[in-house]
């Protein structure tokens, strides 16, 4: 069984199969390459977000990887310039909403990084404040959690890519770009 690692480009949504009405327009995953049929995500990106992305057809694999074993980390860029006290705040815990309910996100690692220069997007979002860049490191993978963690602590999401699963690393792989391997990813997630 094959398995692939993918770089999600932004404006994507990480599924096969249109089944909701309302996602009609929306770009799939099965037009960046040839999957064979059964291929799932492993986790998910949203629309707006990128970065590394695994797909395979088994399932014990996909329950391995999104285990809270398993560290995901993200580069993300935030509108203004983040703070050592926000990045601290970021990884002992914040409070975030997750469907009505108030969560306080495990404690992470999370720290400043400079600008990691990842390609333009084909979208840029207009900014005209001063913008910073945090990488953060959760084994959690609550909706738009990331996004939320930033907004909670002051610095909103711009941009976020995800550059990390376990010891897999996003490295120079560019946007839409899809790599088949043959192996289960072995090593990469014990």
């Amino acid at each position: 069984m094959s398995n692939f690692i993918l770089h999600k480009p932004y404006g994507y949504i990480s599924q096969f199969v249109r089944n909701q009405t309302k996602r009609k327009n929306k770009k799939l995953l099965f037009e960046l390459f040839d999957f064979p049929k059964g291929t799932m995500a492993i986790g998910r990106l949203d629309e707006k977000s990128e970065g590394l992305l695994l797909l395979t057809g088994d399932g014990m694999l996909s329950e391995q990887v999104r285990s809270k074993s398993v560290d995901k980390e993200y580069y993300v860029e935030v509108d203004g310039i983040i703070d050592s006290i926000a990045v601290e705040k970021l990884e002992h815990g914040v409070e975030i909403g997750i469907q009505g309910e108030k969560y306080v996100t495990k404690k992470c690692n999370a720290r400043l990084i400079p600008n990691p220069n990842f390609p333009e997007r084909s979208v840029r979002v207009r900014n005209h404040r001063p913008t910073s860049w945090v990488s953060i490191t959760i084994n959690e993978g609550k909706f738009r959690q990331v996004r939320k963690m930033t907004a909670a602590v002051g610095f909103p999401t711009l941009r976020l890519v995800r550059v990390r699963i376990g010891g897999l690393h996003i490295e120079q792989l560019i946007p839409g770009k899809v790599i088949e391997i043959d192996n289960d990813f072995e090593g990469v997630f014990s």
